[in-house]
């Protein structure tokens, strides 16, 4: 990720930490105030219950930070490596009523990235005997792109747009004016010469449009969607000696079909599950109290 990218995941991280624990505590943790002494002081064990790849670390440590500055938080393992439940992801002393607080924030934020993670690593494994590289979607939970997106790079994948603005994807529904290959050319040229740096990728569900995108200038990618392993091999065949446009497979691939897929020769393939349908990763806080 890019600088630009890293700050502002980190006004994002923020952002969100802010929202969520008003969410949360709204006007006071009553079972913390009611049944735990003040003066409790405690200390947990942040563990996976089962193995992963981890996401949100320093995210979910900032949790407890904000909840209480003088929590004593030790981050012991970082994003990006796989776990399991032997491992301690992170080590918290402090206020019982503090940690209590920020448990469940804190375990949200990572259980959500970091089942991301797993998920996109075990698809990563399924394709990492071909040349082939995974990406993720838009298809994220509002307010959590880029944390998600980080998540999937964790995990061991690429990412594909962020936003709108980044690369021009044209499919389908936006062909319905007029899809004509000269007004296909017309478009290319304008946005290259307005937008120079933004990509240019067209959505092709049939082989006779990927021959038609072929021949236009300035494509940096044909999407191939819902296509069999066949076509796509016949689309890269199509394309020759040359390195671009890039194909991207996507549609109606499984962790399953991935393999073949990728076999066919195609630069990427995408996958909107990845986001919006990772299950959370099961971690848990491990509770002792401390002498006073």
């Amino acid at each position: 990720m890019s600088g630009m990218q890293i700050r502002e995941v980190n006004d994002n991280r923020e952002e969100l930490i802010r929202m969520a624990l008003r969410e949360d505590f709204g006007k006071g943790d009553v079972t913390s105030e009611y049944f735990v002494p003040e003066e409790l002081q405690a200390r947990a064990l942040m563990r996976p219950r089962t193995r992963g790849v981890i996401s949100g670390v320093e995210l979910a440590a900032e949790v407890f930070r904000t909840v209480d500055d003088k929590l004593r938080v030790d981050v012991l393992l970082g994003d990006g490596e796989e776990v399991s439940p032997e491992a301690v992801i992170m080590l918290i002393e402090g206020s019982a009523r503090s940690i209590l607080g920020a448990e469940r924030t804190a375990l949200n934020f990572i259980q959500r990235l970091s089942g991301v993670a797993t998920m996109t690593h075990r698809y990563v494994q399924a394709i990492a005997h071909t040349s082939c590289k995974l990406l993720d979607t838009r298809k994220t939970t509002p307010g959590y792109r880029l944390l998600e997106k980080a998540a999937v790079v964790h995990g061991g994948g690429t990412n594909h747009r962020m936003g709108l603005d980044d690369r021009a994807m044209v499919k389908d529904n936006h062909l319905m004016t007029n899809g004509d290959r000269s007004h296909l050319q017309n478009c290319i040229r304008r946005l290259k010469t307005e937008r120079p740096g933004v990509e240019v990728e067209l959505e092709a569900d049939k082989l006779e449009q990927v021959e038609d995108f072929l021949k236009l200038e300035g494509v940096d990618y044909i999407l191939l969607d819902n296509m069999s392993p066949e076509q796509m091999r016949q689309a890269v065949e199509m394309r020759g000696p040359h390195a671009k446009p890039y194909f991207e497979a996507s549609g109606g691939l499984t962790l399953e079909t991935a393999p073949a897929a990728a076999e066919s020769g195609v630069d990427f393939m995408s996958f909107g599950c990845l986001t919006h349908s990772a299950p959370a990763l099961d971690i848990g806080l491990d509770f002792t109290t401390l002498e006073s």
